[in-house]
């Protein structure tokens, strides 16, 4: 009997070391229960948002923060998001007099329910020019975090816009919103994707907040 011979083609080739590092890697990042594994998975997800997702989320809106959790209740409507905008509006009506807002105007603007603490708000950048009374921005100031707040009026000086902004939730101005300049603009706010969602890194902030801005949301 002839000897059946292997032809060369049917051996399987080893594994290059690097294959075989990319093999144990992965099992590692989603296979791996062991605390050893758990930890390595975090980093890596961690890398990957850090290092990837945002800087391509950012490169994609035109602006360095295209999600931010909101952080504060200046934008609150009571009830939140079963609120009745015209009631809230006939509650609110004097602090938007002097801005020349009505209540049809009102209605006709993004976020009428505003927004709560804990939501988190795709975010995208907006030429000056093309932004409008009623909008919601994000915008640097001399505080910690951005400021999420509603345009209120608009202004042109030297060819520049100045921007002014006020809460849904706050009584009145606060100093360092009466005059936003366009380079302080981050992005204006699209979407409410995730209400409540933020919480998850907000709560292990809280103790350092002020003891007036801690916890859930109550309307003025």
């Amino acid at each position: 009997m002839k000897k059946s011979v292997k032809n060369k083609y049917d051996i399987k080739p080893k594994d290059s070391n690097f294959k075989k590092f990319l093999k144990k890697f992965w099992w590692i990042v989603w296979k791996d229960d062991s605390f050893k594994g758990w930890i390595i998975s975090i980093i890596f997800l961690f890398i990957v948002i850090k290092g990837i997702f945002f800087p391509l989320m950012s490169l994609a809106t035109g602006t360095k923060l295209p999600l931010v959790i909101v952080e504060s209740c200046s934008m609150y409507h009571e009830e939140n998001l079963f609120s009745d905008t015209e009631e809230w509006f006939q509650n609110q009506k004097t602090k938007y007099w002097e801005y020349k807002i009505s209540k049809e105007m009102f209605l006709e603007f993004p976020f009428q329910k505003g927004f709560n603490k804990g939501d988190i708000l795709f975010v995208m950048g907006e030429k000056p020019e093309d932004l409008k009374k009623g909008d919601v921005i994000i915008f640097a100031a001399n505080y910690k975090s951005p400021i999420i707040h509603r345009i209120v009026e608009i202004e042109k000086n030297n060819d520049e816009f100045i921007f002014s902004t006020l809460g849904d939730n706050n009584p009145e101005q606060i100093y360092f919103e009466t005059s936003i300049k366009e380079d302080q603009i981050i992005g204006k706010a699209k979407a409410n994707i995730a209400p409540y969602l933020g919480w998850i890194k907000l709560i292990f902030f809280e103790f350092t907040q002020p003891s007036g801005n801690r916890g859930f949301c109550n309307s003025i």
